[in-house]
Protein backbone atom coordinates (compact mmCIF):
# COMPACT_ATOMS: atom_id res chain seq x y z
CA UNK A 1 0.00 0.00 0.00
CA UNK A 2 0.99 3.30 -0.79
CA UNK A 3 1.87 5.15 2.69
CA UNK A 4 1.79 8.49 1.49
CA UNK A 5 -1.98 7.22 0.24
CA UNK A 6 -5.16 9.45 1.57
CA UNK A 7 -8.44 11.20 0.85
CA UNK A 8 -9.87 14.53 1.27
CA UNK A 9 -12.83 12.98 1.87
CA UNK A 10 -13.53 12.65 5.68
CA UNK A 11 -9.60 12.90 5.82
CA UNK A 12 -9.28 8.99 5.00
CA UNK A 13 -5.93 7.81 5.83
CA UNK A 14 -5.63 3.93 4.96
CA UNK A 15 -2.09 3.52 6.28
CA UNK A 16 -4.23 3.17 9.92
CA UNK A 17 -6.29 0.37 8.89
CA UNK A 18 -5.00 -3.32 10.38
CA UNK A 19 -3.20 -5.09 7.65
CA UNK A 20 -6.52 -7.35 6.93
CA UNK A 21 -9.06 -5.61 7.87
CA UNK A 22 -9.28 -2.51 5.17
CA UNK A 23 -13.18 -3.54 4.35
CA UNK A 24 -13.94 -3.38 7.91
CA UNK A 25 -12.15 -0.07 8.03
CA UNK A 26 -13.68 1.89 5.52
CA UNK A 27 -17.39 0.36 6.45
CA UNK A 28 -17.04 1.71 9.71
CA UNK A 29 -15.37 5.00 8.60
CA UNK A 30 -18.40 5.91 6.55
CA UNK A 31 -21.13 4.43 8.98
CA UNK A 32 -19.56 6.91 11.81
CA UNK A 33 -19.62 9.89 9.62
CA UNK A 34 -23.20 9.46 8.81
CA UNK A 35 -24.31 8.62 13.06
CA UNK A 36 -22.70 11.81 13.72
CA UNK A 37 -23.70 13.78 11.23
CA UNK A 38 -20.61 14.44 9.18
CA UNK A 39 -22.29 12.53 6.11
CA UNK A 40 -25.83 14.29 6.13
CA UNK A 41 -29.04 12.69 4.45
CA UNK A 42 -28.61 13.39 0.37
CA UNK A 43 -24.63 13.27 0.52
CA UNK A 44 -22.97 11.37 -2.35
CA UNK A 45 -20.74 9.24 -2.12
CA UNK A 46 -17.19 9.42 -3.63
CA UNK A 47 -17.31 6.64 -6.77
CA UNK A 48 -16.01 3.71 -5.66
CA UNK A 49 -13.09 3.78 -9.00
CA UNK A 50 -11.98 7.50 -7.52
CA UNK A 51 -12.22 6.77 -3.91
CA UNK A 52 -10.08 3.85 -4.57
CA UNK A 53 -7.63 5.30 -6.83
CA UNK A 54 -7.36 7.93 -3.95
CA UNK A 55 -6.87 5.40 -1.24
CA UNK A 56 -4.64 3.51 -3.38
CA UNK A 57 -6.56 0.29 -2.48
CA UNK A 58 -8.86 -2.21 -4.59
CA UNK A 59 -11.66 -0.93 -5.92
CA UNK A 60 -13.62 -4.26 -4.75
CA UNK A 61 -12.90 -2.86 -1.10
CA UNK A 62 -14.74 0.20 -1.46
CA UNK A 63 -17.77 -1.65 -3.37
CA UNK A 64 -18.02 -4.50 -0.43
CA UNK A 65 -17.85 -1.45 1.86
CA UNK A 66 -20.60 0.32 -0.28
CA UNK A 67 -22.84 -2.98 0.04
CA UNK A 68 -22.40 -3.72 3.68
CA UNK A 69 -23.74 0.04 4.39
CA UNK A 70 -26.70 -0.05 1.65
CA UNK A 71 -27.54 -3.75 3.89
CA UNK A 72 -28.10 -1.85 6.77
CA UNK A 73 -30.37 1.03 5.03
CA UNK A 74 -27.48 3.65 5.25
CA UNK A 75 -26.50 4.51 1.58
CA UNK A 76 -28.72 3.61 -1.52
CA UNK A 77 -28.62 4.53 -5.38
CA UNK A 78 -29.27 3.50 -8.81
CA UNK A 79 -27.39 3.57 -11.75
CA UNK A 80 -26.31 6.19 -13.36
CA UNK A 81 -27.00 8.39 -10.04
CA UNK A 82 -24.19 7.50 -7.70
CA UNK A 83 -24.36 6.47 -4.45
CA UNK A 84 -26.34 8.57 -1.46
CA UNK A 85 -26.65 8.93 2.28
CA UNK A 86 -30.06 7.98 2.92
CA UNK A 87 -32.56 9.34 5.27
CA UNK A 88 -32.21 7.94 8.74
CA UNK A 89 -34.92 8.04 11.82
CA UNK A 90 -34.01 9.50 14.90
CA UNK A 91 -33.65 7.39 16.92
CA UNK A 92 -33.43 8.02 21.22
CA UNK A 93 -30.35 7.48 22.71
CA UNK A 94 -30.08 3.67 24.05
CA UNK A 95 -33.53 2.88 22.40
CA UNK A 96 -34.58 -0.81 22.52
CA UNK A 97 -36.12 -2.43 19.62
CA UNK A 98 -40.02 -3.61 20.62
CA UNK A 99 -41.60 -6.33 19.19
CA UNK A 100 -45.28 -7.06 19.39
CA UNK A 101 -45.52 -9.85 22.00
CA UNK A 102 -42.09 -9.98 23.35
CA UNK A 103 -41.99 -6.20 24.24
CA UNK A 104 -42.58 -7.21 27.80
CA UNK A 105 -39.55 -9.49 27.88
CA UNK A 106 -36.73 -8.31 30.18
CA UNK A 107 -34.34 -6.71 28.12
CA UNK A 108 -31.03 -6.22 30.30
CA UNK A 109 -28.86 -3.13 28.30
CA UNK A 110 -25.80 -4.06 26.18
CA UNK A 111 -22.63 -1.93 28.09
CA UNK A 112 -21.79 1.35 26.76
CA UNK A 113 -20.39 0.94 23.14
CA UNK A 114 -21.22 -1.01 20.42
CA UNK A 115 -23.24 -4.15 20.67
CA UNK A 116 -25.23 -6.70 18.95
CA UNK A 117 -28.67 -7.17 19.75
CA UNK A 118 -29.82 -10.59 18.64
CA UNK A 119 -33.06 -10.33 20.22
CA UNK A 120 -35.67 -12.45 18.41
CA UNK A 121 -39.18 -11.38 16.38
CA UNK A 122 -37.43 -7.89 15.01
CA UNK A 123 -37.46 -7.39 11.58
CA UNK A 124 -35.05 -5.56 9.40
CA UNK A 125 -36.33 -2.00 9.71
CA UNK A 126 -34.05 -0.49 7.27
CA UNK A 127 -35.81 -2.69 4.68
CA UNK A 128 -39.00 -0.72 5.52
CA UNK A 129 -40.13 0.52 2.04
CA UNK A 130 -40.23 4.25 2.76
CA UNK A 131 -40.34 5.66 -1.06
CA UNK A 132 -43.56 3.01 -1.87
CA UNK A 133 -44.99 3.75 1.67
CA UNK A 134 -44.80 7.31 0.99
CA UNK A 135 -46.54 7.82 -2.92
CA UNK A 136 -48.89 5.40 -1.61
CA UNK A 137 -49.74 7.93 1.43
CA UNK A 138 -49.63 10.97 -0.59
CA UNK A 139 -51.74 9.21 -3.48
CA UNK A 140 -54.50 8.47 0.06
CA UNK A 141 -54.42 11.67 0.91
CA UNK A 142 -55.51 13.27 -2.57
CA UNK A 143 -58.53 10.89 -2.91
CA UNK A 144 -59.29 10.41 0.58
CA UNK A 145 -63.07 11.84 1.15
CA UNK A 146 -63.72 13.92 4.47
CA UNK A 147 -65.74 11.28 5.32
CA UNK A 148 -62.61 9.10 5.43
CA UNK A 149 -60.53 11.18 8.37
CA UNK A 150 -63.73 10.77 10.53
CA UNK A 151 -64.19 8.20 13.35
CA UNK A 152 -64.44 5.39 11.15
CA UNK A 153 -65.78 1.99 11.35
CA UNK A 154 -64.86 0.10 14.42
CA UNK A 155 -64.19 -3.40 12.32
CA UNK A 156 -61.64 -1.69 10.25
CA UNK A 157 -61.67 0.42 6.76
CA UNK A 158 -64.03 -1.26 4.28
CA UNK A 159 -61.06 -1.09 1.55
CA UNK A 160 -58.44 -2.59 3.82
CA UNK A 161 -60.58 -5.81 4.55
CA UNK A 162 -61.79 -6.19 1.21
CA UNK A 163 -58.09 -6.13 -0.26
CA UNK A 164 -57.16 -8.66 2.90
CA UNK A 165 -59.63 -10.94 2.16
CA UNK A 166 -58.43 -12.23 -1.01
CA UNK A 167 -54.77 -11.88 0.19
CA UNK A 168 -55.44 -13.90 3.16
CA UNK A 169 -57.08 -16.74 0.46
CA UNK A 170 -54.55 -16.24 -1.68
CA UNK A 171 -51.52 -16.25 0.66
CA UNK A 172 -52.95 -18.22 3.78
CA UNK A 173 -55.62 -20.31 2.58
CA UNK A 174 -58.41 -18.77 4.66
CA UNK A 175 -61.71 -18.30 3.03
CA UNK A 176 -62.99 -15.46 4.65
CA UNK A 177 -65.23 -12.65 3.33
CA UNK A 178 -64.30 -8.96 4.57
CA UNK A 179 -67.17 -9.02 6.75
CA UNK A 180 -65.24 -11.43 8.87
CA UNK A 181 -62.39 -9.42 9.37
CA UNK A 182 -61.35 -7.13 12.19
CA UNK A 183 -58.56 -4.95 12.06
CA UNK A 184 -56.82 -4.88 15.18
CA UNK A 185 -53.16 -2.74 16.55
CA UNK A 186 -51.12 -5.64 15.78
CA UNK A 187 -51.58 -9.56 17.14
CA UNK A 188 -51.00 -7.92 20.61
CA UNK A 189 -54.57 -6.25 21.01
CA UNK A 190 -56.19 -9.31 19.09
CA UNK A 191 -55.18 -11.11 21.87
CA UNK A 192 -55.87 -8.55 24.47
CA UNK A 193 -59.76 -8.36 23.27
CA UNK A 194 -60.29 -12.48 22.95
CA UNK A 195 -58.52 -12.88 26.47
CA UNK A 196 -61.21 -9.96 28.13
CA UNK A 197 -63.75 -12.08 26.11
CA UNK A 198 -62.91 -15.73 27.84
CA UNK A 199 -62.55 -14.00 31.18
CA UNK A 200 -65.88 -12.49 30.68
CA UNK A 201 -67.61 -16.13 29.77
CA UNK A 202 -65.82 -17.32 33.20
CA UNK A 203 -63.04 -19.18 31.78
CA UNK A 204 -59.42 -18.62 33.39
CA UNK A 205 -57.36 -21.04 32.01
CA UNK A 206 -55.55 -21.17 28.32
CA UNK A 207 -53.08 -23.98 27.44
CA UNK A 208 -49.36 -22.53 25.87
CA UNK A 209 -47.11 -24.15 24.24
CA UNK A 210 -43.63 -24.82 25.70
CA UNK A 211 -41.11 -23.36 24.90
CA UNK A 212 -43.36 -20.35 24.20
CA UNK A 213 -43.25 -16.83 23.16
CA UNK A 214 -43.07 -15.55 27.20
CA UNK A 215 -44.14 -11.87 25.86
CA UNK A 216 -47.34 -13.90 24.57
CA UNK A 217 -47.67 -15.98 28.27
CA UNK A 218 -46.99 -12.01 30.06
CA UNK A 219 -50.03 -10.85 28.64
CA UNK A 220 -52.36 -13.37 28.66
CA UNK A 221 -51.83 -13.66 32.54
CA UNK A 222 -52.21 -9.47 32.68
CA UNK A 223 -56.27 -10.66 31.09
CA UNK A 224 -56.51 -12.80 33.79
CA UNK A 225 -55.60 -15.89 32.03
CA UNK A 226 -53.64 -18.68 34.01
CA UNK A 227 -51.41 -19.84 31.05
CA UNK A 228 -50.78 -24.13 31.30
CA UNK A 229 -47.87 -25.10 29.87
CA UNK A 230 -47.86 -28.18 27.28
CA UNK A 231 -44.65 -29.32 25.74
CA UNK A 232 -43.51 -28.98 22.38
CA UNK A 233 -41.86 -31.49 20.37
CA UNK A 234 -40.41 -31.60 16.63
CA UNK A 235 -43.81 -32.33 15.43
CA UNK A 236 -45.25 -29.18 17.42
CA UNK A 237 -47.45 -29.26 20.54
CA UNK A 238 -48.47 -32.67 22.07
CA UNK A 239 -52.24 -32.77 21.81
CA UNK A 240 -52.33 -35.66 24.42
CA UNK A 241 -50.70 -33.07 27.09
CA UNK A 242 -53.04 -30.99 26.11
CA UNK A 243 -56.05 -32.83 26.41
CA UNK A 244 -54.87 -34.14 29.83
CA UNK A 245 -54.30 -30.56 30.58
CA UNK A 246 -58.02 -29.76 31.06
CA UNK A 247 -57.41 -26.28 29.68
CA UNK A 248 -60.28 -25.10 27.30
CA UNK A 249 -58.58 -22.88 25.08
CA UNK A 250 -55.07 -22.82 23.62
CA UNK A 251 -52.66 -20.49 22.32
CA UNK A 252 -50.51 -21.85 19.30
CA UNK A 253 -47.83 -20.42 16.88
CA UNK A 254 -48.26 -23.42 14.30
CA UNK A 255 -46.89 -22.31 11.08
CA UNK A 256 -43.36 -21.41 12.76
CA UNK A 257 -43.48 -22.50 16.80
CA UNK A 258 -41.67 -19.76 18.53
CA UNK A 259 -38.42 -20.52 19.82
CA UNK A 260 -38.32 -23.84 18.30
CA UNK A 261 -39.57 -23.08 14.66
CA UNK A 262 -40.95 -26.59 14.29
CA UNK A 263 -44.01 -26.72 11.83
CA UNK A 264 -47.38 -27.84 13.48
CA UNK A 265 -47.36 -31.63 11.74
CA UNK A 266 -50.06 -33.23 9.48
CA UNK A 267 -51.12 -35.81 12.32
CA UNK A 268 -51.03 -33.31 15.40
CA UNK A 269 -53.38 -30.94 13.33
CA UNK A 270 -55.59 -33.56 12.94
CA UNK A 271 -55.62 -34.13 16.74
CA UNK A 272 -55.45 -30.64 17.47
CA UNK A 273 -59.42 -30.54 15.16
CA UNK A 274 -60.56 -33.47 17.49
CA UNK A 275 -59.51 -31.96 20.57
CA UNK A 276 -62.78 -31.24 22.43
CA UNK A 277 -61.66 -27.59 23.40
CA UNK A 278 -64.17 -24.22 23.02
CA UNK A 279 -61.23 -22.21 21.31
CA UNK A 280 -57.70 -22.26 19.33
CA UNK A 281 -56.03 -18.88 19.25
CA UNK A 282 -54.00 -18.68 16.16
CA UNK A 283 -51.17 -16.60 16.14
CA UNK A 284 -49.54 -17.14 12.24
CA UNK A 285 -46.07 -16.20 13.78
CA UNK A 286 -43.11 -15.54 11.28
CA UNK A 287 -45.41 -17.03 8.12
CA UNK A 288 -44.32 -14.47 5.63
CA UNK A 289 -40.70 -16.01 6.00
CA UNK A 290 -39.63 -19.55 4.56
CA UNK A 291 -36.77 -20.47 2.84
CA UNK A 292 -36.18 -24.17 2.70
CA UNK A 293 -39.39 -25.33 2.63
CA UNK A 294 -43.19 -25.85 1.13
CA UNK A 295 -45.66 -23.19 2.13
CA UNK A 296 -47.81 -24.09 5.28
CA UNK A 297 -51.24 -22.69 5.28
CA UNK A 298 -52.98 -21.46 8.65
CA UNK A 299 -55.27 -23.58 10.47
CA UNK A 300 -58.39 -21.36 10.15
CA UNK A 301 -60.01 -22.76 7.25
CA UNK A 302 -60.07 -26.31 8.99
CA UNK A 303 -62.09 -25.03 11.53
CA UNK A 304 -63.69 -21.45 11.54
CA UNK A 305 -66.08 -22.48 14.00
CA UNK A 306 -63.29 -22.91 16.80
CA UNK A 307 -60.47 -20.97 15.08
CA UNK A 308 -59.42 -17.32 16.03
CA UNK A 309 -56.80 -16.45 13.37
CA UNK A 310 -54.18 -13.70 14.10
CA UNK A 311 -51.80 -12.01 11.99
CA UNK A 312 -50.28 -8.77 11.86
CA UNK A 313 -47.63 -6.68 8.99
CA UNK A 314 -45.24 -6.38 12.76
CA UNK A 315 -42.64 -8.60 10.80
CA UNK A 316 -43.51 -7.58 7.32
CA UNK A 317 -43.20 -3.73 7.31
CA UNK A 318 -42.64 -2.83 11.46
CA UNK A 319 -43.94 -3.12 14.42
CA UNK A 320 -44.47 1.10 14.85
CA UNK A 321 -47.86 0.94 12.08
CA UNK A 322 -49.41 -1.23 15.02
CA UNK A 323 -51.80 -2.94 11.61
CA UNK A 324 -52.78 -5.71 12.41
CA UNK A 325 -56.48 -8.64 11.76
CA UNK A 326 -58.24 -11.32 13.46
CA UNK A 327 -60.90 -13.34 12.15
CA UNK A 328 -62.73 -14.84 15.18
CA UNK A 329 -65.58 -17.26 15.15
CA UNK A 330 -68.77 -16.55 13.90
CA UNK A 331 -70.31 -15.83 17.06
CA UNK A 332 -67.20 -14.11 18.41
CA UNK A 333 -67.12 -11.73 16.44
CA UNK A 334 -69.98 -9.37 16.89
CA UNK A 335 -68.63 -8.70 20.96
CA UNK A 336 -65.28 -8.57 19.71
CA UNK A 337 -65.64 -5.64 17.43
CA UNK A 338 -68.13 -3.75 20.60
CA UNK A 339 -64.87 -4.22 22.41
CA UNK A 340 -62.63 -3.15 19.96
CA UNK A 341 -64.69 -0.12 19.38
CA UNK A 342 -64.95 0.70 23.40
CA UNK A 343 -61.47 0.23 23.25
CA UNK A 344 -59.82 3.02 20.71
CA UNK A 345 -62.68 3.59 18.21
CA UNK A 346 -61.03 2.21 15.46
CA UNK A 347 -57.46 1.72 14.05
CA UNK A 348 -56.65 4.93 12.41
CA UNK A 349 -57.81 5.06 9.04
CA UNK A 350 -54.70 6.26 6.68
CA UNK A 351 -52.21 3.50 7.68
CA UNK A 352 -55.27 1.02 7.06
CA UNK A 353 -55.88 2.82 3.50
CA UNK A 354 -52.36 3.01 2.51
CA UNK A 355 -51.59 -0.90 3.24
CA UNK A 356 -54.85 -1.41 1.28
CA UNK A 357 -53.37 0.35 -1.56
CA UNK A 358 -50.51 -1.86 -1.00
CA UNK A 359 -52.44 -5.07 -1.44
CA UNK A 360 -54.47 -4.04 -4.43
CA UNK A 361 -51.14 -2.74 -6.60
CA UNK A 362 -49.10 -5.69 -5.47
CA UNK A 363 -46.33 -3.68 -4.03
CA UNK A 364 -46.92 -5.43 -0.68
CA UNK A 365 -46.35 -8.88 -1.65
CA UNK A 366 -43.04 -7.80 -4.33
CA UNK A 367 -41.87 -5.72 -0.82
CA UNK A 368 -41.82 -9.48 1.18
CA UNK A 369 -40.35 -11.13 -1.27
CA UNK A 370 -37.33 -8.57 -1.83
CA UNK A 371 -37.13 -8.82 2.49
CA UNK A 372 -37.32 -12.45 2.34
CA UNK A 373 -34.09 -12.33 0.12
CA UNK A 374 -32.33 -10.25 2.42
CA UNK A 375 -33.34 -12.08 5.38
CA UNK A 376 -32.30 -15.64 3.40
CA UNK A 377 -29.33 -14.14 3.41
CA UNK A 378 -28.71 -13.21 6.75
CA UNK A 379 -29.65 -16.58 7.96
CA UNK A 380 -27.27 -18.49 5.86
CA UNK A 381 -24.42 -16.03 7.22
CA UNK A 382 -25.01 -16.33 11.02
CA UNK A 383 -25.71 -20.24 10.54
CA UNK A 384 -22.20 -20.97 8.32
CA UNK A 385 -20.44 -19.06 10.92
CA UNK A 386 -22.14 -21.21 13.93
CA UNK A 387 -21.43 -24.07 12.24
CA UNK A 388 -17.56 -23.11 11.85
CA UNK A 389 -16.73 -21.72 15.21
CA UNK A 390 -19.34 -24.15 17.11
CA UNK A 391 -19.24 -27.50 14.60
CA UNK A 392 -20.81 -29.54 18.08
CA UNK A 393 -23.67 -27.32 18.57
CA UNK A 394 -27.51 -28.34 17.22
CA UNK A 395 -29.40 -25.53 15.74
CA UNK A 396 -32.68 -25.97 14.58
CA UNK A 397 -35.41 -23.81 13.68
CA UNK A 398 -33.73 -22.59 10.44
CA UNK A 399 -36.34 -23.55 7.55
CA UNK A 400 -38.40 -20.42 8.50
CA UNK A 401 -38.75 -17.07 10.54
CA UNK A 402 -36.60 -14.58 11.83
CA UNK A 403 -34.55 -16.59 14.59
CA UNK A 404 -32.62 -19.77 15.50
CA UNK A 405 -32.29 -22.12 18.47
CA UNK A 406 -28.78 -23.05 19.68
CA UNK A 407 -29.30 -26.47 21.90
CA UNK A 408 -26.74 -26.01 24.17
CA UNK A 409 -25.37 -29.13 26.67
CA UNK A 410 -27.93 -30.02 29.70
CA UNK A 411 -24.87 -28.76 32.10
CA UNK A 412 -25.31 -25.50 30.67
CA UNK A 413 -26.67 -22.41 32.36
CA UNK A 414 -27.91 -20.98 29.37
CA UNK A 415 -29.45 -17.72 31.79
CA UNK A 416 -25.84 -17.13 33.01
CA UNK A 417 -24.50 -17.63 29.89
CA UNK A 418 -26.86 -14.78 28.01
CA UNK A 419 -25.86 -12.59 31.18
CA UNK A 420 -21.57 -13.22 30.05
CA UNK A 421 -23.03 -12.47 26.30
CA UNK A 422 -24.73 -9.28 27.05
CA UNK A 423 -21.07 -8.09 28.72
CA UNK A 424 -19.47 -9.13 25.94
CA UNK A 425 -21.90 -7.06 23.50
CA UNK A 426 -24.29 -9.70 22.35
CA UNK A 427 -27.65 -9.41 23.48
CA UNK A 428 -29.43 -13.16 23.38
CA UNK A 429 -32.37 -14.82 24.81
CA UNK A 430 -31.59 -17.76 26.56
CA UNK A 431 -34.65 -20.22 25.82
CA UNK A 432 -35.42 -21.01 29.67
CA UNK A 433 -36.72 -17.20 29.36
CA UNK A 434 -39.68 -18.90 27.69
CA UNK A 435 -40.02 -22.34 29.44
CA UNK A 436 -42.04 -23.12 32.49
CA UNK A 437 -41.28 -26.91 32.21
CA UNK A 438 -37.68 -28.21 32.35
CA UNK A 439 -36.02 -29.19 29.05
CA UNK A 440 -32.45 -28.29 27.63
CA UNK A 441 -30.74 -24.83 27.65
CA UNK A 442 -30.50 -22.96 24.33
CA UNK A 443 -30.31 -19.45 23.02
CA UNK A 444 -32.60 -17.84 20.41
CA UNK A 445 -30.73 -15.75 18.22
CA UNK A 446 -32.92 -13.50 15.84
CA UNK A 447 -30.58 -12.59 12.25
CA UNK A 448 -33.08 -10.04 10.48
CA UNK A 449 -32.07 -6.92 11.68
CA UNK A 450 -28.24 -7.27 11.18
CA UNK A 451 -25.85 -7.53 7.96
CA UNK A 452 -23.93 -10.62 7.17
CA UNK A 453 -20.37 -9.06 9.01
CA UNK A 454 -22.06 -8.36 11.91
CA UNK A 455 -24.09 -11.52 12.41
CA UNK A 456 -20.58 -13.56 11.65
CA UNK A 457 -18.85 -11.05 14.46
CA UNK A 458 -21.85 -12.28 16.59
CA UNK A 459 -21.01 -15.76 16.04
CA UNK A 460 -17.22 -15.13 16.77
CA UNK A 461 -18.19 -14.37 20.05
CA UNK A 462 -20.97 -16.45 20.89
CA UNK A 463 -18.32 -19.11 20.60
CA UNK A 464 -15.80 -17.47 22.37
CA UNK A 465 -17.80 -16.93 25.76
CA UNK A 466 -19.64 -20.46 25.08
CA UNK A 467 -16.22 -21.62 25.62
CA UNK A 468 -15.24 -20.16 28.47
Amino acid sequence: MDQNAGADFLQLDPSTAPARGLTNWLADALRTAIADGRLSSGTRLPPTRVLAAELAISRGVVVEAYRRLADEGLVGGHAGGGTQVLTQPVRPPRAEPLTSLVARLPRPRLPIGEGIDLSPGVPDLSAFPRSTWLRAERAVLAEASPDDLGYGDPRGHPRLRAALAPWLGRTRGLRVAPDDILVVAGVAQAVALLAQQLRGEGLDTIAVEDPGSRGAVDELEHWGLHPVPVPVDDDGILVTELAASGAPTVFLTPAHQFPTGVVLGPHRRRELLEWDGALIIEDDYDAEYRYDRAPVPAMHASAPDRIAYAGSTSKSLAPALRLGWVIAPPRRHPELVAAKHATDLGSPTVPQLVLARLLESGEYDRHVRLVRTRHRARRDALLDALTAVMPAARVSGVAAGLHLLVTLPDDVDDAALADDLRDAGVLVHPVSWHRRLPGPPGLVLGYASHPPDRLREAAATIARITRK
